[in-house]
């Protein structure tokens, strides 16, 4: 594995995963993880009560498959609005936890990657060049940050 990529299922780096146990406080409420928040996000404006039933959910996998399974009931604008809220939700995650904020200065230049091979948007991809979005997102804040010694 090259050793410029701070793969997020690579030692030291699975912090910046959306299942990795981080409870996140976002718009008011406490999720169990950041992918609670994220899914939750799928509805929260239209349908409050789906919103919560995908906060309350027991595992991240569980709240990643409840929202796919209600995606009939997506925000309309949630393909717009997906990445912004992603950012929002990992800044949340980064502020409200001193151990992410420093793996992610101790990332220092090394590409972030979420390392899912069935999902070229957030991940890699099958193929390993897909968007990664979510790395992105980490690797944006992390070049936003004024980091103190």
């Amino acid at each position: 594995m090259d050793d410029n990529i701070a793969g997020f299922f690579l030692d030291g780096w699975c912090v910046f995963d959306n299942f990795a146990p981080f409870q996140v406080e976002w718009r008011g409420k406490l999720y169990p993880t950041s992918e609670h928040a994220f899914q939750a996000a799928h509805f929260i404006e239209a349908y409050p009560e789906l919103a919560e039933k995908v906060r309350l959910c027991r595992s991240p996998r569980q709240a990643s498959d409840f929202a796919n399974e209600n995606s009939n009931f997506d925000d309309p604008q949630w393909k717009q609005k997906r990445v912004s809220t992603m950012e929002e939700i990992v800044k949340c995650k980064f502020d409200q936890h001193l151990f992410i904020a420093e793996t992610l200065k101790l990332s220092g230049n090394k590409i972030i990657v979420e390392m899912n091979d069935n999902d070229s948007f957030w991940g890699w991809g099958p193929d390993h060049n897909g968007n990664n979005e979510l790395g992105k997102i980490w690797m944006k804040l992390r070049d936003t940050m004024i980091w103190s010694n």
